[in-house]
């Protein structure tokens, strides 16, 4: 054997090996594009249930916030109409009841025998440290005080 024909079968033997280690990648390959292609089809199915699902929902919360906009609405409605009657009272009962309890005041103090505005007289209290002291405790602490 020459040294060509060594040179020869080294080279054939190392296509070969070259060869294997290619084929063995492109089967692992294969499996791969094979397990990505089921891997999205599982989830194309999964996912269009899932979006039609997702879609009723949105059409449900649309209704849903189109009756609440129609409640607001009538609410509003209603508040402006109470206030409109509020005010309506109050403009046509509120002078003559003003009258009413001026003059029920009047004969009130007129029977009660007071001729003057001599508001009446008012319990005097002391404020210590943010609370108030009744008269009679406050008696007390001054006769206490000039004891001592």
């Amino acid at each position: 054997m020459s040294g060509g024909e060594v040179a020869g079968i080294l080279v054939a033997v190392f296509w070969a090996i070259l060869v294997s280690f290619l084929a063995v990648a492109l089967v692992r390959l294969a499996q791969t594009l094979r397990a990505t292609t089921k891997l999205v089809a599982d989830v194309t199915e999964q996912a269009v249930p899932l979006l039609a699902d997702a879609s009723a929902a949105v059409r449900s919360a649309q209704t849903q916030i189109d009756r609440v906009d129609a409640i607001a609405s009538d609410v509003q409605e209603v508040t402006s109409n109470a206030s409109a009657l509020s005010s309506t009272v109050a403009s046509t009962f509120g002078g003559p009841l003003v009258k009413v309890a001026a003059f029920g005041y009047g004969v009130r103090r007129a029977i009660g025998g007071r001729g003057k505005d001599v508001p009446a007289k008012q319990t005097r209290r002391t404020v210590i440290v943010g609370r108030t002291v009744p008269e009679s405790r406050r008696a007390k602490r001054a006769n206490r005080n000039k004891r001592d």
